[in-house]
């Protein structure tokens, strides 16, 4: 696990003995929550307890195949603890993570995220001819974590990689939810929306999974490969026109998800579906588990804990501009906590893509809830993706205090400019008060946390 790299700078920065010790537990917060969800251990802690149920050894043939920002580390845990009970695998995981644990059964493909490319492609297309084919007797143990969508992303005959890169690229800038993104690319995929369970029946298939969507749903985290599909091609359209892209996207995916309305190609599988008979799906690492362990460290230092939400969605800004009000109620009235106080909101927010600046949404949030709470001297905002990764930057998110603005201020920056044109990471940079852990190696959505001492 990566620790926040400019710790110094971050604790540098304040302007009070008090902010100090807020952020030095806000780092403890943010390196804690990241821990708690490490994969290999969350991967161990299953299989020590739960492996042995699925009888390994009555199989004939053990595979594994999946993809994911955790993949690589659950890859590891599994051939490690299978040992030659493991008979071959393919999985996807992120450019530049390649593990130097060196995996003999394993084989580990470096794709793009999130726009995504070839290899991720040819690994796509190499898992389904792994798992095709097999019988009864075979066992196919599926890694999913987040990133999954981008990382596995074969084209479903008749759509051409590029398609899928741009209509993936305006998706992402539209402001869709998770939900709606996965919806489209479920239907222009040969793996996504169960399809990959449909290839390996009747051979039982166990999905181990990191979660990285808001409740959980097992049909939305990394477009749910082996999980029944609730949504249809009608609901992938109607996505497309809500965001204004039918005009946008390549012709040919229009009339791919016309024709899977009209019939003429066939639907995901959906709940009831035979190829579903055999199919296990476990979460191992959630959210949950890193509000918990962040709830934790608020409680080890005196602070009253309290959970605002596990499902934070909406706009980034609006978000932020929420969580300022929030701030000054627990100033002025010790609702819906009393001081000192520490309120923590796990789940992931998205950003409009408005303006022509770099940032993520994590950031863009920050940056609005530090104008909303500009003046409050003791009150201090963090919020990160848990993956290291916040949107297209090399930050996992940034911090701001009562003071942030004023100190943006005094070096002729303009917090509002840089919010309208959604450029946080600059904002932030010039500061100094971006949190830096490079990949994390997991990835369960975003972690926000609020002290108002």
């Amino acid at each position: 696990m990566s620790p926040i790299i400019q710790t110094s700078t971050l604790l540098q920065n304040c302007q009070t003995p008090e902010l100090r010790k807020t952020r030095e537990i806000l780092i403890k917060l943010i390196n804690s929550a990241i821990e708690s969800v490490e994969p290999s251990s969350a991967m161990r802690k299953w299989l020590k307890t739960e492996a042995e149920k699925l009888g390994i050894d009555g199989y004939e043939k053990v595979v594994v195949v999946g993809g994911g920002k955790a993949c690589a580390a659950m890859a590891i845990a599994l051939e490690q603890t299978l040992g030659e009970r493991l008979t071959e695998g393919i999985v996807n995981i992120p450019q530049g993570t390649m593990p130097k644990t060196p995996l003999r059964k394993v084989k580990l493909v470096e794709a793009s995220h999130p726009i995504p490319d070839e290899p991720g492609m040819e690994g796509s297309r190499r898992m389904l001819e792994l798992v095709g084919g097999l019988g009864q007797r075979a066992l196919v143990i599926c890694l999913i974590s987040g990133g999954g969508s981008a990382l596995m992303p074969l084209p479903a005959e008749g759509i051409t990689l590029n398609e899928l890169q741009e209509v993936t690229q305006l998706l992402l800038k539209s402001g869709a939810t998770i939900q709606e993104v996965n919806a489209v690319r479920k239907h222009l995929s040969a793996v996504k929306g169960g399809q990959l369970a449909r290839v390996a029946y009747p051979a039982r298939v166990v999905s181990l999974i990191i979660s990285d969507v808001v409740g959980d749903r097992l049909d939305t985290i990394a477009s749910g490969p082996t999980y029944p599909d609730a949504t249809t091609y009608s609901d992938a359209l109607s996505v497309l026109k809500k965001y204004k892209l039918k005009e946008k996207v390549p012709p040919r995916i229009i009339t791919r998800l016309i024709n899977g309305m009209e019939g003429v190609i066939p639907e995901t599988p959906k709940v009831g579906g035979e190829c579903f008979r055999n199919a296990y799906y476990k979460i191992i690492a959630s959210n949950t588990d890193a509000l918990a362990a962040g709830a934790e460290v608020g409680r080890a230092h005196g602070l009253n804990v309290h959970i605002l939400t596990t499902t934070m969605q909406g706009e980034a800004r609006e978000v932020g501009g929420y969580l300022s009000r929030v701030a000054r109620e627990v100033y002025e009235t010790e609702r819906p906590v009393p001081r000192p106080a520490l309120l923590l909101l796990g789940g992931e927010t998205t950003v409009t893509v408005r303006g022509e600046g770099i940032g993520g949404r994590n950031q863009e949030l920050v940056l609005s809830t530090a104008l909303g709470i500009a003046g409050l001297k003791t009150t201090t905002i963090a919020s990160f993706s848990t993956d290291g990764i916040d949107g297209p930057t090399d930050a996992a998110g940034a911090v701001a205090d009562g003071f942030t603005i004023q100190r943006a201020e005094q070096l002729g920056l303009e917090p509002s400019r840089y919010l309208e044109n959604n450029d946080s990471y600059h904002f932030f940079r010039e500061l100094g008060e971006l949190l830096i852990t490079g990949p994390t190696g997991t990835n369960v959505m975003d972690v926000t946390a609020l002290i108002v001492s």
